[in-house]
């Protein structure tokens, strides 16, 4: 069974904020199986779950504030998530207070903890999406290390291939570092020569990602991230999923 391709929408935000039905109904139009929210564009929970239904996507992840899964926050997310049809509570960064010290990165991992914990009940997990930083020593340890080390085994590990490269760093390995962890991925495209390359037209050795996720990184979802732009966001992402047909991935 392959694994499906959403689209992070933080790819086309100018296009969402502008119409988003519309951009909804283009990315489906290319052939994404789903979606992941970067962003709900002051639309409720049902509005946003009317559109995926209607258009047949599905949400593959929300990227969303650390401050949203703790305390009395959490209740209103789940139940948001809930009703789009989401697992994935997946944060993209945090604050210099959570990782400006590897003391920081532990205790966050600690909180990561009790965040899982609390969404167990629910059959939703959550999880942490890398840039550059995690890849760049710290202590004496990579902050990749210190947290995904330090967190449950369900608390996701969702690399950025793009971004931990552009941190100089190489993320290929955590695949089989951390098995069964990867469960989201973000395919993003890095060239040392050409900072609009579309995803396959760059340094990253694909095939050996598919092969990791597809057999320990226990991947259930690709998700496309572009955030340089050759053409209009929506012919970019558009291309990036012709070159994934070409490598048989769609």
């Amino acid at each position: 069974m392959p694994i499906p391709i959403g689209l992070q929408l933080y790819s086309v935000r100018g296009d969402c904020a502008a119409d988003l039905p519309g951009t909804l109904a283009a990315v489906a139009k290319m052939g994404y199986a789903g979606v992941e929210f970067a962003g709900y564009y002051d639309r409720s929970a049902k509005e946003l779950r009317m559109m995926l239904d209607d258009l047949g996507l599905k949400c593959c992840g929300t990227h969303i504030r650390i401050d949203t899964l703790l305390g009395d926050a959490l209740p209103r997310t789940v139940e948001f998530n809930q009703i789009l049809g989401n697992k994935y509570l997946i944060v993209p960064g945090l604050a210099e207070e959570y990782r400006n010290s590897r003391a920081a990165w532990l205790r966050t991992a600690d909180l990561f903890n009790e965040i899982a914990e609390r969404l167990k009940p629910y059959g939703m997990l959550t999880g942490y999406h890398n840039h550059a930083i995690e890849f760049q020593p710290l202590e004496g340890e990579l902050p990749w290390d210190t947290f995904f080390s330090n967190t449950r085994p369900d608390v996701i590990m969702q690399v950025d291939i793009g971004n931990a490269l552009h941190g100089g760093g190489d993320p290929i390995p955590y695949l089989e570092r951390y098995p069964g962890r990867a469960l989201t991925v973000h395919l993003k495209e890095y060239s040392a020569t050409d900072p609009t390359a579309l995803l396959g037209e760059g340094d990253v050795p694909w095939q050996r990602v598919f092969d990791l996720c597809e057999t320990q990184g226990g991947t259930e979802w690709y998700i496309v991230e572009q955030e340089s732009y050759k053409y209009s966001p929506l012919e970019v992402v558009a291309q990036c999923l012709d070159n994934l047909r070409r490598m048989g991935k769609v």
